[in-house]
């Protein structure tokens, strides 16, 4: 039985999992990120331990995928450019292969834990999926016919960084009015924030205080407080502009949301399907997109990343 490695490197921590062919989780674990040239040398390690855990050998693994942030030339197994991990020009996968003597691809770490969902999460069962993450940024992949939907030397899809509201609200990556701006859970957080301070008679302000309102607030009290009825249907209203963008331009079968926002569930996935619907070109009848949560969390990288072996 062949098994196989995957890798997800994030920038504080290395994560990894050995599993089967069905995706089942043989074992799991994770060591700490060393930046620059010493980060062959961790997934060396955490490889080792994970494959000696298996009950394994090296020859009985397919491969090692690994998923990692920034520039990524999957073609050629180089990391061009990750400022957070201190790597420049990086011949990743040719260096661990080396090390370990097994096939090894990379890939950026979004479309991993899109290519994670798609395979063995909410998007498992379509041959086209997205999905959008909406934590501190919003970021996402895109998986066409079952495979990862990269484009040329990817960065990964730059979903959060589709401008929404022309001239809007200035965004980290310096444009104005990306999609980012208005949906992530920093936006979601700050506009609660703004608005308790506009409405002090606010149910908000029996649980919360400036400091600690974040993304939950409003959703919490949606129902019975005014004020954060608006927020989340200002929320509501961005997010559905950015999905029905993305719905119209690659027709997934299905865009799945993940990050902290999509921890609501159904209070988000419900209403927002409502609003696809009646905006999605040509209407559901023909090519219907169903909206639904990420399931494999912060698993979905390494997941995907097996799955790169897979493919």
């Amino acid at each position: 039985m062949k098994l196989y490695l995957g890798i997800d490197v994030g920038g504080t921590t290395v994560k990894g999992i050995v599993l089967t062919e069905n995706g089942k989780s043989v074992c799991s674990g994770e060591i700490q990120t060393l930046y620059g040239e010493e980060l062959a040398d961790c997934i060396e390690e955490l490889a080792e331990r994970l494959v000696l855990n298996s009950g394994a050998v090296f020859s009985a693994l397919a491969g090692i995928g690994v998923g990692c942030p920034g520039i990524i030339d999957s073609e050629h197994g180089t990391v061009i450019y990750a400022a957070n991990l201190k790597l420049k020009d990086y011949p990743l996968a040719k260096l661990l292969s080396e090390k370990l003597n097994v096939p090894v691809k990379l890939c950026n770490d979004a479309n991993a834990a899109a290519l994670g969902e798609a395979k063995f999460g909410a998007g498992k069962g379509y041959t086209d999926s997205v999905l959008i993450t909406l934590g501190t940024g919003v970021g996402g992949g895109i998986v066409i016919g079952g495979k990862m939907f990269e484009g040329f030397k990817s960065a990964g899809a730059e979903i959060g960084h589709m401008v929404i509201e022309r001239d809007g609200t200035r965004c980290s990556c310096g444009r104005r009015g990306c999609f980012e701006a208005y949906c992530s859970a920093r936006a979601l957080t700050n506009k609660t924030r703004y608005e308790m301070e506009e409405d002090v008679s606010s149910e908000m302000w029996k649980t919360y205080t400036h400091d600690t309102a974040d993304g939950r607030t409003a959703f919490e009290y949606m129902d019975t407080d005014r004020t954060a009825r608006r927020i989340v249907d200002w929320y509501l209203s961005h997010l559905t502009c950015g999905v029905t963008n993305i719905a119209n331009i690659f027709r997934p079968q299905v865009v799945m949301l993940g990050g902290g926002v999509a921890a609501q569930g159904t209070r988000l996935t419900e209403p927002l399907q409502k609003l696809v619907n009646k905006e999605l070109f040509g209407g559901t009848e023909y090519a219907p997109v169903k909206i639904e949560c990420a399931t494999l969390g912060n698993k979905a990288g390494v997941y995907g990343a097996a799955a790169l072996i897979m493919e």
